[in-house]
């Protein structure tokens, strides 16, 4: 039967279980009031073991269990129900050892005893039965039973147990309205740990929440993330269940299936069991967790073992894994891997000698005892008891913890530490608040109560090894409550796979690092994976997201986290600035040499012929836009982005004006006096190139200001052009004025070329139309080199190809222009005459009059 449990239905659950509990309580405490008195009277018969004391510590156990036989509605007795229950004659066992083990100390109750009553509750009628026993007084006057149980002092002092949850609920809830302590070794339903429903009620076994805790994650450790859940059909089973379901959808593990377990004795049920079955088959799991008692797992067991399910995973709670019941089901090997959560297995020195001591006492006697409640059970002889199981014996320590805890409690309210115990009269309610804060250490094992009435303990992890032909636990992790830490060990662990390995139960493998989940199916654990882009990652709080990078980071495809991206700019230290540099430095030295050579030789010929002073202006101007190359290296700033254009393009406009006026004279000398001499006249008398150049120069200067002063360069980070860096840089503002600027500077050079070119016959001596246009022929190369590679080419190295289209402009000027004449002047001194010059011009003049 498949029940998918919802939280409404946890709560509409829960709601009802509160209004029954005060129900039940209310009809306890009237019981109470009403026949206590009575029933002390006939109390003496109700327990299966008894011992005198000075203190009484009373026992409910399990001595009968009832077979897998469910009831729909309350019935007397079915004596034939019941069978004698192996386990419970182990844990009476266990108590009485312990008892027996404290009374013969001579430290922790001197001089006091304790005597015990053992109950034998294998039904709900016997265990409310043995509950008000518990409670009872001698000859207790009807009219002293009040509603305040402060001064009240029952038979016993203490109860230990009893088994199940179920059977629980009724003891807490009468045990809690006289605040008698109630020590449970095996009941393990959360709702118990509610102090005020049940403010008595402690136990030494931890709750299903932490096994609950402890479940998921064994299944985290083991990557198992596609499961099914099935569990008995009661508390247990239905609340373990649900737990599981909720914590486990918390964590990322999926459970496509999960059912209760219904009663398998009748042929419905048992059609049930089959369908839960042959719908695990068909989910595509590997891995089952069974939340069941043990009287249910064996049904469940039995039909998978009918239906041939093999090679799966089976986890186990506490009440089953290590349960002999489960472990001797004919064939049970071939379901595959079991495993799951135990109790601390701890060993007690001497029980089983204890117990093989006792079986051969009195042997027929206590047999009858074990019949007095619920009677017509099969017979059974106590040296034919199997030995007890790892089971037995975990539970055994848990009911000898119990046993211990009173006593320890006792030995602090009765003043022991003296080394007498002073037998002064207290009540149920003192014992209680001392056994709230005991802490003591048993058989290495530190015992403590907290504040729900939990036992400080953990758990350990067991799995199924076949030895021979039978089956065995291995312990093979554990579980620190204290810490809230699962430590597994891994190695040597028996698979039963084929191969031997850990099986892998996930409804789709693991996304590779970067990769995003889509989701495929409306499970989480259903999914395609995603590369996540460049410039994004996968963040692990959200794997169905790829989050984009921060500005300043960037991140390779299929990454899980971003990387600051690296600051580039041209640094001075670097062999391409370096190189940059030296050229600078040579191209300065070389302006410089050029100014002092034109000085010594200023009257002589070849520096009139190319231009005489305004020489200088040309030599002046290009050292500053020299000086302006030092704006690119290093950190951009505000000052430097702002000067190092407008400065180069106003010296070189005035570079550009000079050379533009030279060659329009030397054409305007040869060509043009002869058929304009009033202009030529003009141009001579006004002091026209000194206007030209002024004027030319100050428009630069003006669209400049323009610029600097509407959109100025500025340093700026270039994120966009490379993922790993940021380029330093200034910006490259496309404004009108920018634009005007370089259109100027073209308009200049266009305009000096065109003259150049109309000069290119000119005498040898005048040849400035020549050297200037193979000046700007590499003015022009450069440039339309810079800006070619700046379209294709964003880099931090766009700054040196700046630098290196410069200085092609500057040494073209110097190269072409200025070093043929200094050539003439150091080395060919025969040519830097008048006479020559002369020479020159008359044989120019001859040639143009034959033509």
């Amino acid at each position: 039967m498949l029940l998918g449990l919802t939280s409404s239905d946890k709560s509409h659950n829960y709601k009802k279980d509160m209004l029954f509990s005060k129900e039940l309580i209310f009809f306890w405490y009237t019981f109470a009031v009403l026949d206590v008195a009575s029933l002390g009277q006939t109390s003496d018969h109700s327990s299966v073991f008894s011992v005198p004391g000075d203190y009484i510590i009373a026992g409910a156990f399990s001595v009968h269990s009832e077979t897998m036989h469910f009831i729909s509605s309350p019935e007397v007795d079915a004596f034939e129900r019941f069978d004698f229950s192996d386990p419970g004659y182990h844990l009476i066992q266990a108590m009485r050892f312990s008892i027996e083990e404290i009374n013969n100390s001579s430290h922790l109750l001197p001089n006091v005893t304790l005597g015990y009553e053992i109950y034998d509750t294998c039904s709900e009628s016997a265990n409310l039965h043995a509950t008000l026993d518990f409670v009872s007084q001698q000859a207790f006057p009807y009219v002293k039973m009040q509603n305040n149980f402060t001064s009240y002092r029952p038979k016993a002092i203490a109860v230990i147990g009893p088994e199940s949850s179920d059977l629980a609920f009724t003891t807490a809830s009468i045990l809690g309205l006289f605040l008698v302590p109630q020590i449970s070794y095996e009941a393990t339903n959360e709702a118990l740990s509610l102090k005020r429903l049940y403010p008595s009620f402690l136990r030494t076994i931890p709750n299903d929440r932490l096994q609950v805790e402890v479940l998921v994650l064994l299944l985290q450790s083991f990557n198992w993330t596609w499961i099914a859940i099935v569990g008995s059909d009661d508390d247990y089973g239905r609340q373990g269940l649900q737990g599981l379901y909720d914590l486990a959808t918390e964590n990322a593990i999926c459970v496509p299936y999960q059912a209760i377990i219904p009663d398998g004795t009748n042929e419905k049920g048992a059609e049930e069991v089959k369908k839960i079955v042959h719908s695990l088959t068909q989910t595509g799991v590997r891995v089952v967790v069974v939340f069941s008692t043990k009287r249910v797992a064996k049904v469940f067991f039995e039909a998978v073992i009918q239906h041939n399910v093999t090679q799966m995973v089976w986890l186990g709670t506490e009440d089953w894994l290590l349960s002999p019941w489960i472990s001797n089901i004919p064939n049970i090997e071939k379901i595959g891997t079991v495993m799951g959560i135990s109790m601390k297995q701890v060993e007690l020195p001497g029980l089983r000698e204890f117990e093989s001591i006792y079986s051969g006492k009195n042997s027929s006697s206590q047999v009858e005892n074990c019949c007095q409640i619920c009677h017509k059970c099969r017979s059974f002889s106590p040296q034919s008891l199997p030995t007890p199981s790892d089971f037995d014996r975990q539970v055994s320590f848990n009911v000898y913890t119990a046993v211990y805890a009173v006593a320890y409690a006792l030995h602090e309210l009765l003043g022991c530490k003296s080394g007498a115990c002073s037998r002064d009269t207290f009540y149920p309610w003192q014992l209680l608040e001392r056994i709230r804060n005991i802490s003591f250490t048993l058989h290495n094992q530190t015992i403590y109560f907290d504040k729900e009435g939990n036992p400080g303990t953990g758990y350990d992890i067991a799995m199924w090894e076949r030895i021979r032909e039978s089956w065995s636990s291995v312990v093979i992790g554990s579980f620190r409550q204290n810490q809230r830490r699962l430590d597994i060990i891994r190695d040597d662990l028996k698979w039963h796979t084929e191969d031997n390995k850990v099986p892998v139960s996930v409804c789709s493998k693991e996304c590779e690092a970067g990769e995003k989940r889509l989701k495929t199916s409306v499970h989480q654990c259903c999914f395609a994976c995603k590369p996540c882009p460049k410039m994004t990652f996968l963040n692990k709080t959200n794997v169905y997201e790829c989050q984009p990078c921060m500005t300043h980071e960037w991140s390779p495809p299929k990454s899980e986290t971003c990387f600051n991206k690296t600051i580039e700019y041209l640094y001075w230290t670097e062999p391409v600035a370096l190189a940059l540099l030296s050229a600078i430095i040579v191209l300065f030295l070389l302006a410089m040499a050029i100014v002092l050579i034109f000085v010594l030789n200023l009257n002589t010929p070849v520096v009139k012929s190319a231009g005489g002073k305004m020489c200088f202006t040309v030599l002046g101007s290009l050292v500053c836009a020299c000086c302006t190359l030092f704006f690119y290296f290093g950190v951009p700033t505000k000052m430097r982005c702002m000067l190092r254009q407008p400065v180069f393009a106003i010296s070189y406009t005035v570079c550009l004006s000079c050379l533009l006026v030279r060659s329009f004279q030397v054409v305007s000398i040869f060509k043009l006096a002869a058929k304009f001499p009033m202009f030529n006249d003009f141009w001579v008398k006004k002091n026209g190139p000194i206007i030209f150049i002024f004027t030319s120069s100050a428009i630069q200067i003006i669209i400049s200001v323009i610029w600097i002063s509407s959109q100025p360069s500025v340093p700026t980070e270039v994120s966009d052009n490379f993922d790993s860096q940021i380029i330093l840089a200034c910006s490259e503002s496309l404004s009108a004025a920018a634009v005007l600027e370089i259109v100027y500077m073209g308009l200049l050079s266009t305009c000096c070329f065109v003259f150049c070119y109309v000069g290119k016959d000119l005498p040898e001596n005048y040849n400035e139309a020549k050297c200037i246009t193979f000046s700007l022929l590499i003015y022009f190369f450069s440039w339309i080199a810079f800006f070619t590679t700046y379209i294709v080419y964003k880099g931090k190295y766009i700054t040196a190809v700046n630098i290196l289209a410069i200085l092609a402009s500057i040494f073209g000027i110097l190269i072409g222009y200025f070093v043929p004449k200094c050539y003439v002047i150091l080395l060919r001194r025969d040519l830097n005459t008048t006479e020559h010059f002369q020479t020159s011009i008359q044989n120019y003049t001859k040639k143009k009059s034959c033509n």
